[in-house]
């Protein structure tokens, strides 16, 4: 039987430092990061961290803490949708969130030198050439630009290439699929940019999704979700999660109240494959993420399975 938490190894403790902040002019607010690291270690890889509508850095613990307890260095902003930051939809910002939203990730890989100086005893212990990228929601899609998604126009047509070269693995979570007939009436009307290609995304990257994750925006099923997999090129990973829905068990933190599926269990599950796939994707020749796929212990198969390519 595969164990994850044995093949990540025990936890270390960590340091969390909020708010980093990063002068962003253009912006209209500057942005607003935690950042979570081991105490100790060197060399350490990085994951940009991007949340779901209206969240902010202090949200996805459950996840944050994990892999910074087991090697990563987690970069979490505040976008400008969230509801710390109260913007409404007559901020001249507002329909070009989701282009701000790509930029703060940017911003945060621009400025790692004052990331490691914000946190004691983190300077010189980073390894900006391994970096991950891993969003939930609506920061799936926007961490999706970053692995080589885009946006389709209204003439169908691929829009600005926003991917940055510096992420090399990346894994989205409840990430929404393709636009156009099958979003509903309302995400037509008020989410225009929610019409990604995937062909483009050829970063590495695990797809997370839910079968029973029903969202209001698609006029399809869960099997939504699972675009980002199978409309983009490989090498890709699918982990589809029976019974999960957008909240995937309870991935944005403990008792939070959007989460309807509540199950420690899948969440104890996503931090271990979500560790093993980047870890393996960073670091070539690490045989983690194999190790899962081939072992399917029993937790998996009772939980959901896996899909690669």
């Amino acid at each position: 039987m595969f164990n994850g938490n044995a093949a990540a190894g025990a936890p270390t403790p960590i340091v969390s430092v909020s708010p980093v902040t990063l002068p962003a002019a253009d912006r209209g607010e500057d942005l607003q990061v935690r950042v979570s690291a081991p105490v100790a270690g060197r060399e350490l890889p990085i994951i940009v961290f991007s949340h779901g509508f209206g969240k902010s850095m202090k949200a996805y613990a459950p996840l944050v803490d994990y892999w910074a307890a087991h090697g990563f260095v987690v970069a979490q902003p505040t976008h400008l949708d969230s509801r710390t930051l109260n913007i409404t939809p007559d901020d001249p910002r507002h329909s070009e969130i989701w282009r701000f939203r790509v930029a703060d990730l940017k911003r945060i890989l621009d400025h790692l030198d004052v990331i490691e100086a914000a946190v004691p005893g983190l300077d010189g212990r980073l390894d900006p050439g391994r970096i991950a990228a891993v969003g939930h929601s609506w920061g799936g899609q926007t961490v999706g630009m970053l692995l080589g998604a885009r946006v389709l126009g209204a003439d169908g047509l691929p829009g600005e290439d926003m991917s940055d070269s510096r992420v090399t693995a990346g894994v989205l979570l409840s990430t929404t699929g393709t636009g156009g007939a099958d979003l509903s009436p309302f995400a037509a009307e008020h989410f225009p940019f929610m019409s990604p290609s995937f062909a483009d995304m050829t970063t590495p990257t695990l797809v997370v999704a839910g079968d029973k994750d029903q969202s209001p925006l698609s006029v399809r099923g869960p099997d939504w979700f699972t675009d980002p997999y199978h409309l983009s090129p490989g090498p890709k990973g699918l982990l589809t999660l029976f019974g999960a829905e957008h909240s995937l068990g309870g991935v944005a933190g403990d008792a939070v109240t959007e989460t309807t599926d509540e199950s420690p269990e899948r969440v104890a599950l996503i931090q271990r494959i979500t560790w093993a796939y980047l870890r393996s994707t960073l670091y070539p020749g690490d045989d983690t993420w194999s190790a899962v796929r081939t072992a399917m212990s029993a937790d998996i198969d009772q939980l959901g399975r896996i899909s690669v390519k």
